[in-house]
């Protein structure tokens, strides 16, 4: 499952960057991620965040525990962040990729999310995320301008 979505913001790449770039901001502008946690850096070179995602379709409740690395950063244009698990096992791939570019009036946002598991099948992680998405790109905007 691939996932891409896009925002125009009036500020600067700088601002837009630092926003994405650092995990622990996202629930504050994005409801799919509940709670996010800075683990120290660990045995293999890098610092990581457990990010606790939560979601509801009608009656069903999911929640799912990552953790995740920022494995790419070219600052101010993009980050990608990937699971990486400490435990051992085997675990679907998540890559959130965020690119942010320069505009006439500020800057854009475009955002990937690929999932690779089959845990959420028949399409429900994928409208969860579109309603997240269409919410999430004005609290994203509130946040920016506050």
């Amino acid at each position: 499952m691939d996932v891409t979505a896009t925002v125009e913001a009036p500020v600067g790449v700088e601002k837009l960057f630092a926003a994405v770039a650092d995990l622990a901001t996202y629930p504050h502008w994005l409801g799919i991620v509940h709670h996010v946690t800075v683990e120290p850096i660990g045995s293999d070179g890098m610092g990581a965040w457990i990010v606790e995602l939560r979601g509801k379709v009608g009656p069903f409740s999911r929640s799912k525990r990552l953790r995740m690395v920022q494995s790419v950063c070219e600052s101010p244009s993009t980050v990608v962040f990937e699971r990486r698990e400490t435990d051992g096992r085997k675990h679907s791939p998540w890559v959130l990729t965020a690119q942010v570019s320069a505009t006439g009036v500020g800057s854009n946002l475009t955002v990937n999310l690929h999932y690779g598991g089959t845990l959420f099948t028949g399409g429900v992680l994928e409208r969860l995320l579109a309603d997240q998405i269409a919410q999430g790109r004005e609290r994203l905007l509130a946040v920016l301008q506050a």
